[in-house]
């Protein structure tokens, strides 16, 4: 290996500590990168590549490198963080310029994925966490943060299962997770974590410690036991919180006391919905695109600030299940509802504060500016405002929302400081407001008029020597005193001769030399200078950090639940009545999400009535496309929404808490783990009967039809009878099916209840009426569903002649031997089930259509259509 600098030594020394991240090494104004990293960075960032040493002949002693500005770093990083790498910013821990030999350089951070405090690279309505897993034999547990909020909870479950930490995860969809040993050797994590959720995993064993784990908690929350912390029943948590703590020291090298308050997520508190279920009813994201638009989030979202938004979104992600808070959080709503000026009020108040979250964050991590200051100040101006807006409201819940502090000490000193509109940059000054320093305001005195203070010398001088003088400057000897040779003589004692000249000499004194540094050095010294006042003044505000965040959430409750009335208030949204009586008793319900989509129709409203006695289980059959799986997604959403404490879309609602609502709705094959579609399903209906409870909701879309006929047949009859015998689950399900067989079981069965959507045959068409009706289905209309959808026609009489011998129990008539009709293989209008349309056409003569004439027609053919 060729010889190298000591630059690259300490590089290599640098990068061999950080083998998994690409290594941004500080160069002056730039950050380099060498070696392999250089060859990764110029290829994902499109960047120039060159060679460290280009003079050497030899190819193998050129080491390839490249750099991007440091100014302009973040948008890179924040590329191939997206990219799933790692990186680790190596800074000068020394000012080159006064620095003796190599400059001094470590490591300040290391960002990844989970870590991200900027805002640039976060999605402000999404929160972004960073977890540790941990599985145990008689526990697990997972502990979630967000570092750029200063969000942090850990959730604990008992036992070997992983299912419910399973769950956890993929409510809370962590961005980048550490795993112990167990966990990382589970399946079912890596399953979760790699394919379905696409976060950055590692296994770091040694992060899990039980004692390390024990210490890092009471440094960082100020307690003295597990027990103080509230975790001291599940070692599995300790261990995660402290191994989460350790990697997040570890990588930030900072102070982390914003993450003060641990929360406990387990007990209870909320429902526990699994990913299939998040995913089939669309609660935050379409499963269709994976964008918000088309899901429940969308419907409900009218927040006005980042906060508001990400804490709407756990809200949905996380219903409840205490009848209290659901009615403490409702009743919250319903006092918004009623007040529509004071609400219109509140949201453009609202719409003027910025992410305090966040903001606070970046201050406490040392990363924030001077805009990002005044952007909490300006959002402080605004809590005055909000509060006496609020101040009519008299709820549990707001009433407590409303006992925040409006720090409006910390908004008149960050006012008093700081410029209204200060650079981008604090390194190079001129943002510190005028009185704030007496040396800044003297130095930018001297810097705006030199020669005034030359002036004042010039005569000071004149005075003291009483000789004709003037006071020069030239770039070799700086400042100087000017006398004519003729009154040189006698001078007073301090003036140096500094050259002498044929009319004239020139003095300098130890005041002007002294002036002269200043000047020289005022730019640089007022930069310094107003860097420590705000170095300064960002520490004082890092220290309030806990009014902030108390404030901060105050702020995004009063926006999301703003948000969940305004919602209410346009889509024509009743307030449920919640309570612990195992009833769902929906009148005129709606679906939100489809019902906001169908903009060219009215949605057609349904009833569901389910109880724990006669009424358990609701069998629903009808054809395709007539909206089965619409009004049992409805109904779902329904009862979520209500234990979010949301109004819901329905005429009335009473909603008896579940404690999990499971969905089995749609399957495709999982060829990478070789499962075919009905393994699948079966999959998923295996672990909803394991899990699911008395208490529970279970949507189940045509079970069994992934195999045979009998088989499906045999397979969803047992499945339905398990989920209503009181004896084996007894849980209230609905429960789809095109095996009309099974609607035998309502007579032979208690709790189970009949149910069809209603669709009408007219001619050769089929009329889908949206209403559901009690009753099983009279047929499936498959073959009228085939037509609608574009199905040949000579292949719709095939089917139709081939039904006939079925259901007539005879050999199905073999093909017809005759020759294919021209045509018979194409799609036409008439196929299309246009027959009437096509005909109105082949009558008409455009050649004599006026344009009003042909506006008819048009209009007509569109009515038909």
């Amino acid at each position: 290996m060729p010889e190298v600098t000591p630059m690259m030594r300490q590089y290599f020394s640098i990068k061999e500590r950080n083998t998994d991240c690409i290594l941004f090494f500080r160069l002056g104004d730039f950050y380099e990168m060498f070696g392999d990293d250089a060859l990764t960075a110029s290829k994902e960032l499109d960047l120039t590549l060159t060679s460290r040493d280009r003079r050497a002949e030899d190819p193998d002693e050129k080491i390839p490198m490249c750099g991007v500005p440091y100014h302009s770093a973040e948008g890179y990083i924040g590329r191939l963080i997206a990219k799933g790498y790692k990186i680790a910013i190596c800074e000068q821990l020394e000012d080159p310029a006064t620095a003796k030999g190599l400059v001094d350089r470590d490591i300040v951070r290391i960002v990844t994925p989970g870590t991200l405090i900027e805002s640039s690279m976060l999605d402000e309505g999404k929160s972004n966490y960073l977890c540790a897993l941990y599985v145990g034999a008689l526990d697990n547990a997972a502990c979630f943060a967000d570092l750029s909020t200063g969000e942090i909870s850990v959730s604990y479950f008992s036992g070997a299962d992983v299912g419910h930490l399973l769950n956890e995860v993929a409510a809370f969809s962590p961005a980048e997770a550490v795993l112990n040993a167990g966990a990382y050797e589970n399946g079912e994590l890596h399953h979760l974590l790699s394919d379905k959720l696409g976060c950055l995993w590692q296994q770091d064993d040694g992060r899990f410690d039980p004692a390390q784990s024990l210490s890092r908690i009471a440094g960082q929350f100020g307690v003295t036991s597990a027990d103080e912390a509230g975790i001291g029943g599940s070692p599995a948590a300790v261990c995660a919180v402290g191994a989460l703590l350790s990697y997040m020291a570890d990588t930030q090298k900072t102070d982390l006391s914003h993450l003060s308050n641990l929360r406990i997520n387990s007990g209870g508190k909320f429902m526990e919905l699994d990913i299939q279920t998040l995913r089939s009813l669309e609660l935050v994201s379409s499963s269709r695109t994976l964008e918000k638009k088309g899901s429940l989030l969308w419907v409900l979202d009218k927040t006005k600030t980042p906060m508001g938004r990400r804490l709407l979104r756990s809200w949905v992600l996380r219903p409840l299940v205490s009848t209290v808070e659901v009615g403490r959080r409702l009743a919250a709503v319903e006092e918004l509802f009623s007040e529509t000026v004071l609400r219109s009020e509140l949201m453009l108040t609202l719409r003027n504060v910025g992410d305090m979250e966040r903001l606070i964050g970046k201050i406490v991590y040392g990363t924030a500016g001077g805009r990002d200051l005044k952007a909490l100040q300006y959002s402080i101006v605004q809590l005055p405002k909000i509060l006496a807006l609020l101040a009519p409201m008299k709820s549990g819940l707001m009433a407590e929302l409303k006992k925040i502090d409006d720090l409006q000490d910390i908004g008149a000193l960050i006012a008093k400081t700081i410029e209204d509109d200060p650079p981008f940059s604090v390194r190079e000054g001129g943002f510190i407001r005028q009185g704030v320093s007496e040396e800044v305001d003297y130095l930018r005195g001297l810097l705006k008029d030199s020669t005034g203070a030359m002036a004042a010398i010039e005569t000071k001088e004149r005075e003291r020597t009483g000789k004709k003088l003037k006071v020069g400057y030239n770039k070799v000897f700086g400042y100087y005193i000017e006398i004519p040779r003729a009154l040189s003589d006698n001078v007073p004692g301090d003036y140096i001769r500094k050259q002498t000249l044929s009319n004239c000499e020139r003095f300098i004194t130890q005041e002007l030399k002294e002036l002269e540094t200043t000047l020289l050095t005022a730019k640089d010294r007022v930069a310094a200078l107003e860097y420590e006042i705000f170095a300064d003044l960002r520490e004082r505000i890092a220290s309030e950090v806990g009014r902030i965040q108390a404030t901060s959430y105050s702020v995004a409750s009063f926006d999301a639940l703003c948000s969940l009335a305004e919602t209410a208030a346009k889509n024509n949204y009743c307030m449920p009545e919640v309570d612990m009586s195992g009833v769902i008793d929906i009148r005129d319900g709606r679906h939100p999400v489809v019902e906001k989509m169908q903009t060219e129709s009215l949605f057609v409203p349904n009833d569901t009535f389910m109880d724990m006695d006669g009424a358990r289980t609701l069998i629903i059959t009808g054809p395709n496309m007539a909206g089965k799986s619409t009004y049992m997604r409805q109904t779902a959403l329904i009862v979520l929404m209500a234990q979010m404490g949301s109004f819901v879309p329905a005429r009335s609602a009473r909603i008896g808490v579940v404690d999990r609502v499971f969905t089995r709705i749609g399957a495709s094959d999982d060829l990478s783990a070789g499962k075919s579609t009905f393994m699948v399903e079966m999959t998923e209906v295996a672990e909803i009967l394991k899990s699911a409870t008395s208490r529970s909701l279970l949507i189940l879309d045509e079970i069994g039809r992934g195999t045979s006929t009998y088989d499906g047949m045999a397979v969803a009859r047992a499945v339905l009878e398990y989920c209503t015998d009181r004896r084996k689950l007894g849980a209230k399900a609905l429960f789809s099916t095109h095996y009309h067989e099974l609607t035998a079981i309502e007579k032979e069965t208690g709790g189970v209840k009949n149910y069809s959507i209603s669709a009408k045959k007219r001619g050769g068409d089929i009329i889908f009426l949206r209403k559901i009706v009690p009753g099983g289905a009279d047929d499936s209309y498959g073959i009228e569903v085939a037509g609608l959808a574009g199905i040949p026609d000579s292949v719709i009489k095939r089917a139709k002649a081939v039904l006939a011998a079925l259901e007539s129990d005879r050999k199905p008539a073999s093909a017809p031997s005759k020759k294919p009709e021209p045509g018979d293989g194409q799609m036409t209008l008439l196929d299309l089930g246009g027959s009437e349309i096509a005909e109105t056409l082949k009558k008409t003569d455009l050649n004599t259509l006026t344009p009003l004439e042909a506006l008819n027609l048009l209009f007509e053919l569109k009515k038909k259509i």
